[in-house]
């Protein structure tokens, strides 16, 4: 069979962001379970605010040669960040650019279609990042017409979380962790 091909992400480029921690783990974690792992930082991808008239006047950005990652890849791993109940900006942004471009006669959302998502979060709160990857299935699968597993991690009290290995303390979670990888990549080999 062949090698799926997982991208990695965060939606967070703050310093010591937990997000960027989980993601760093969940690539670990894909590896293991016979993945082709490529893991970026939305930081090399800078884009301005999503805006219809910028678009109508200058086209997306150069830099929304993330929606080619995106396609190039079988599936993908979102640690996304929770702000007020919801997903941050910088990750809302970065899937609503996404959304917008199209190449050759593709059809729309062509980075959302044949691939498979998984999402995961964490969060000093006591929900984990819970809410935020509900908003990001509800954006995925509703607004992107994406394929998101059911499986999913939610590491709560996110800054006593990780051991001095950045590996996960709570058996638990890690096993939720493996878990979600090893079907992420099971399905995104199907696809392939």
């Amino acid at each position: 069979m062949p090698i799926p091909k997982i991208l990695v992400l965060a939606g967070s480029i703050r310093t010591g962001s937990f997000n960027a921690r989980l993601a760093a783990l969940a690539a670990k974690e894909i590896a293991r379970a016979e993945a082709e792992v490529t893991r970026i930082s939305l930081l090399d991808f800078p884009l301005p605010l999503y805006d219809g008239d910028h678009e109508a006047r200058a086209g997306p950005p150069e830099n929304v040669k993330l929606k080619r990652m995106f396609c190039a890849h079988q599936g993908v791993f979102i640690a996304s960040p929770e702000y007020n109940a919801s997903l941050a900006p910088l990750l809302k942004n970065t899937i609503d650019w996404i959304s917008r471009v199209r190449e050759n006669k593709e059809p729309p959302l062509a980075a959302y279609r044949n691939r498979v998502f998984a999402l995961g979060a964490a969060s000093n709160g006591t929900y984990g990042g819970m809410r935020s990857i509900m908003a990001m299935r509800h954006v995925l699968e509703l607004g992107c017409g994406a394929l998101v597993i059911p499986e999913q991690i939610a590491v709560r009290e996110a800054s006593h979380a990780f051991d001095e290995n950045d590996e996960l303390k709570d058996e638990r979670s890690a096993g939720l962790l493996r878990t979600l990888a090893r079907r992420l990549v099971e399905l995104a080999r199907l696809i392939g």
